[in-house]
């Protein structure tokens, strides 16, 4: 499984950044966990521009979250708000919208701020932003107040009860691609049950021959 991280900062250091990091520690055995750093080099979008041929940036985009199993989002709070870079991003992979690469990808919002109420507002916005993207979006938030302080020196949370918190926001993050795996197979064998094979051409002549001597 392949998880993709998207720090809602850009700046080199973030506490968003070190956020994702720590959540790098928590995830099990198996799952990949890669940085997606290119939010700063992507365009204002511009439908004129996204034709045929979109920019490179905007490319790569799109294709890493399609190939992703699930997303982790770590957003501050700008202006009682998302950053408008982050929300650019999301403007791009966005479209075509009926079948833009968020649609029905499992994604979790998290945040941190150096404030007392931890990119609340942000993640509340966040969140609806990705479900009107059509994602799977995971209800439950991570308000990491007064970020400056927040960590430990390895660059874990120094509070456990944050630690526990998000470490199961990870779990059920990436628990439901497995649980909409297992549902699809679920259906398929309702399907077969409800459904049984259809008996070769011959068998129906011989059993229609019998039923009707």
């Amino acid at each position: 499984m392949r998880v993709l991280g998207f720090p809602g900062s850009l700046r080199r250091n973030s506490y968003n950044r070190k956020l994702l990091q720590a959540a790098a520690y928590l995830f099990p055995k198996g799952v990949v966990f890669e940085f997606w750093t290119g939010i700063g080099d992507l365009p204002a979008y511009n439908e004129d521009v996204d034709r045929a041929e979109p920019p490179a940036t905007v490319v790569r985009l799109r294709h890493d979250i399609a190939t992703a199993d699930a997303l982790l989002f770590a957003t501050p709070e700008y202006n009682s708000s998302v950053p408008g870079g982050l929300k650019n991003a999301l403007d791009w992979a966005s479209r075509p919208y009926p079948t833009n690469v968020l649609r029905r990808k499992p994604v979790a919002v998290i945040g941190a701020s150096t404030g007392f109420f931890g990119a609340v507002w942000a993640q509340a916005e966040l969140r609806k932003i990705l479900s009107a993207c059509g994602a799977r979006v995971l209800d439950r938030q991570l308000p990491v107040e007064r970020a400056s302080h927040a960590f430990a020196p390895g660059g874990s949370l120094a509070d456990p009860e944050l630690t526990a918190a998000l470490a199961e926001i990870v779990r059920d993050l990436v628990r439901i691609p497995v649980q909409t795996s297992c549902a699809a197979e679920a259906s398929k064998a309702i399907a077969c049950v409800r459904s049984p094979p259809r008996p070769a051409e011959g068998t129906r002549k011989r059993s229609q021959s019998v039923s009707t001597g």
